[in-house]
């Protein structure tokens, strides 16, 4: 006589489940982020922006050709608020509606 059990696995133990490629999408492009590839010249520890990318998919493959890396700017502003009568600040981003 043969058992099955809710998972149809025949009464055997249960098989070791496989992991799942899945690709996320990445949500790393903030509101009004901003891409540059680094002016030549520039270092790590003294940046400057050179050229500006379209979007970060453009930075990536720019940076990738060339062999350099890209620096992404995103600009925030302090904000105070009230929370249950103490002061809290948080960062709130800063979209240039020009820029778009």
């Amino acid at each position: 006589m043969e058992t099955r059990t809710a998972s149809g696995n025949n009464g055997q133990a249960p098989a070791a489940k496989e992991p799942s490629i899945r690709r996320r999408k990445k949500n790393t492009e903030e509101v009004g982020a901003r891409f540059f590839l680094p002016k030549p010249g520039s270092s790590l520890k003294a940046p400057e922006l050179g050229q500006e990318m379209n979007c970060e998919g453009d930075a990536l493959i720019e940076a990738l050709k060339s062999g350099q890396f890209f620096y992404v700017l995103t600009v925030f502003r302090a904000v105070a608020q009230q929370n249950g009568g103490y002061p809290v600040i948080t960062k709130q981003s800063v979209v240039d509606s020009k820029a778009e």
